[in-house]
């Protein structure tokens, strides 16, 4: 596994690698309640759709092994403490997931005591970390059928083990391809304005060992069209019913300058990130974040626009299905109709 991790849960404690401090600091962090991982995940000390997910299940883990005095006030208490969760960031839909995933433990009538409760949250949460990963790699070894013996590819914004508890999701394929031999080659895209992918994925992939280089986001367009890059992969914070995909801002675009130049452009994504209770990408709640991010670089607060402009700052945008040639999941690779095939990965994945 990766040397590093996002998340760890030690001692009734959850520690958080800050991923806002990289890659000039590798710095951990300890959280010991629900409050301060929701904090975390706004301000992105964690971040990524299957991380934040994974670290708002120990957050409840974090209330479940505080003294309660009796097990109706403890289900009361974590039903409050996963609404302020779920309200933390509101395009990813793993975060709702995972929570609504603990609650349902919470609330089972037959579960009486604290002590049992606690144990049973603990260990949901804990199942949840570990499916991640264990999807991840599935995922990896899902699209390995793709690639030829060498190959490029362009990867926007972090997707890696930062991203998703570990292994990583469209960082992962390019790990797995990788890991099996294949000569891989990456661009990665900066990721304006928090820089995910200069800062995360150029780390990951040097710690890795992959060879890559980085780009400014508005170069990808000239890259794909010159022929240098043989697919273009991302990750996704929500997916709707007819496989419109919500991922970091910049996607669309990217989506556009592939489809223009016959470049295959793919979305890797657990089944946890599929919301069938919305039936296109027009309904997925976009995040808008503080203007100061565009308006400055955030590493050592440097004003880059003159004083007083204004900025918006949408966090994610939305690919129309019609630009996504596959969806890789860890039950497979899904192509259209996604209707269909969302659906039915979503059903298999749930046994």
């Amino acid at each position: 596994m990766t040397p590093y991790r996002a998340i760890e849960w030690k001692n009734d404690r959850l520690i958080l690698l800050d991923q806002r401090l990289l890659p000039h600091q590798t710095v951990y962090v300890t959280l010991r309640d629900a409050a301060g991982v929701a904090e975390a995940i706004q301000n992105m000390t964690i971040r990524g759709a299957p991380a934040i997910g994974a670290a708002a299940a120990y957050g409840l883990a974090l209330e479940a092994v505080k003294p309660w005095p009796d097990a109706r006030t403890m289900q009361e208490g974590l039903k409050v403490s996963g609404t302020a969760l779920i309200a933390a960031r509101p395009t990813a839909i793993n975060l709702a997931w995972a929570v609504n995933r603990v609650l349902a433990v919470n609330q089972n009538p037959v579960i009486t005591t604290p002590e049992l409760l606690r144990e049973k949250i603990v260990a949901e949460a804990d199942a949840i970390a570990n499916q991640e990963i264990a999807n991840n790699i599935q995922i990896g070894l899902n699209a390995l059928e793709l690639w030829p013996q060498e190959v490029t590819f362009l990867h926007h914004c972090n997707t890696g083990a930062l991203a998703t508890v570990d292994y990583g999701t469209a960082l992962g394929v390019i790990r797995a391809a990788h890991d099996h031999g294949k000569k891989v080659f990456v661009y990665v895209d900066e990721t304006r304005p928090r820089l995910q992918g200069a800062r995360l994925t150029a780390w990951e992939l040097g710690q890795l060992g992959i060879s890559h280089e980085i780009i400014s986001d508005g170069a990808a367009g000239h890259f794909l069209r010159r022929g240098q890059v043989a697919a273009v992969f991302v990750g996704a914070d929500r997916v709707a019913t007819n496989g419109d995909v919500a991922n970091k801002i910049g996607t669309y675009m990217l989506a556009l300058a592939a489809h223009d130049n016959q470049v295959p452009f793919y979305a890797v994504l657990p089944t946890s990130t599929i919301d069938l209770s919305l039936s296109s990408g027009e309904q997925i709640p976009i995040e808008e974040r503080d203007p100061a991010e565009v308006l400055g670089l955030q590493q050592d607060g440097f004003a880059i626009a003159p004083a007083g402009s204004r900025a918006r700052n949408p966090a994610f945008d939305v690919t129309p299905n019609r630009l996504v040639s596959a969806i890789v999941t860890e039950v497979g690779i899904l192509r259209p109709p996604y209707s269909t095939s969302l659906s039915s990965a979503a059903a298999e994945a749930q046994g």
